[in-house]
C-alpha cells in the first residue's frame, strides 16, 4: 500500500511541482526512504503523512509541500484536484471567512485581525464590509500573527483599499500552464477606501504564512506599511491538493511568487519586519506608534 501511495505522490511531483529538477530529487529521496523501510512501521495514515512530509521538505525546505491526512474520506472524482468546493464553502462560512475581528480602537485606530484569506469568490463581501468599517479611522493595524495564508485575489482586494493609485502587487508563475499572471489593485472597489496616505502597521509572527506573507511583502515593498513583530514562516509557492489515497492528499506547489519591485519573493527566508519584537509584544508597539502619529 505504501509503495503505491509513494508512486502516486512521485507522479504528482513530476507533473505539478514548480521546480521539475527538484521534483526528481525529492522523488528519489522518497523512493530511497521507502526502500529503507522508513514508512513500514507507520502506525496509521496520520503518522505516515507526517514522516513523508518531513522527507518531502528535506531537499529544499518548501513548507507548502506536504502529505496531508484527512479524517473524512477523499472521494475518487476523476478530477486531478482533491479540492471540494462545497466543503470548503462551509468551512469558510464557519470561519467568518478568516476575519476574527474588526474594531475601532480608542483614538480612532482601526484593527483588522485576520486568520485566513479565504477565496475572494466567496469571501469578497465579508472583506468589503470589513474594509468599509475601518475606512474612516486615522490609522490601521492589520494583525496577521495567526494568519495561515489564502487567496492572492483576496490579498489584492484588501490592498485595493490601501492605495490611491493603481499598483502592480505581485506575479505568480504557474508551471502546469507555463504562464505568469499579474496581480494589481482593482480599479474600483465598493464603498470608501482607507486610502494611500494614513499610517498602516502590520503585525507578523513566525506563524504568518503564505498569502499573509504576500500581503505583508506587498505593503512592505511598496513602502505602504510598517511591519512589526517577527520574521514570517517563509512560504511563497502556491499550489493545489491531489488525492493520494482514501485519507491522504498531497499539497504540491505548482507556482511561485515574483514581486515586481524586488524580482524575488520570501520563500525560505520569510518577510523581515521593520521593527523586530516578540510577536506577543507587537500589538502594544504598533498601537503606541499609531496613537502617537494621529495625535
Amino acid at each position: 500500500m505504501r509503495e503505491q501511495e509513494i508512486d502516486i505522490l512521485c507522479s504528482q511531483l513530476a507533473s505539478y511541482y514548480v521546480f521539475p529538477d527538484v521534483a526528481a530529487d525529492i522523488a528519489e529521496v522518497l523512493r530511497t526512504r521507502l526502500a529503507e523501510g522508513a514508512y513500514a512501521d507507520a502506525t496509521d495514515d496520520e503518522d505516515f503523512a507526517a514522516r513523508v512530509t518531513a522527507d518531502l521538505q528535506s531537499v529544499n525546505g518548501d513548507k507548502h509541500l506536504r502529505l496531508l491526512h484527512s479524517e473524512d474520506e477523499i472521494p475518487e472524482t476523476g478530477e486531478e484536484s482533491a479540492f471540494d468546493p462545497v466543503a470548503y464553502r462551509k468551512e469558510a462560512e464557519r470561519d467568518a471567512f478568516g476575519i476574527r475581528k474588526v474594531e475601532r480602537l480608542e483614538g480612532n485606530i482601526g484593527l483588522l485581525d485576520l486568520t485566513l484569506l479565504h477565496h475572494a469568490e466567496i469571501a469578497a463581501p465579508a472583506f468589503i464590509a470589513a474594509m468599509n468599517l475601518i475606512a474612516h479611522t486615522d490609522a490601521l493595524i492589520i494583525d496577521l500573527r495567526d494568519n495561515r495564508g489564502g487567496d492572492p485575489n483576496t490579498v489584492a482586494l484588501i490592498c485595493s483599499y490601501l492605495f490611491d493609485e493603481p499598483v502592480h502587487l505581485n506575479d505568480i508563475y504557474n508551471r502546469p500552464e507555463d504562464s505568469t499572471r499579474q496581480f494589481w489593485t482593482l480599479p474600483h472597489v465598493p464603498g470608501p477606501k482607507f486610502g494611500g496616505q494614513k499610517p498602516i502597521y502590520v503585525l507578523t509572527s513566525s506563524r504568518t504564512f503564505s498569502g499573509a506573507e504576500e500581503l505583508s511583502y506587498n505593503l512592505q515593498q511598496n513602502k505602504r506599511a510598517t511591519l512589526i513583530g517577527e520574521t514570517t514562516k517563509g512560504g511563497a509557492h502556491p499550489g493545489d491538493r491531489y488525492r493520494v489515497g482514501p485519507h491522504l492528499k498531497s499539497a504540491v506547489p505548482n507556482g511561485r511568487a515574483i514581486n515586481p519591485i524586488s524580482g524575488t519573493n520570501w520563500e525560505g527566508v520569510g518577510v523581515v519586519p521593520h521593527i523586530e519584537v516578540p510577536a506577543d509584544q507587537a500589538f502594544e508597539v504598533a498601537y503606541a506608534k499609531a496613537t502617537s502619529n494621529t495625535e
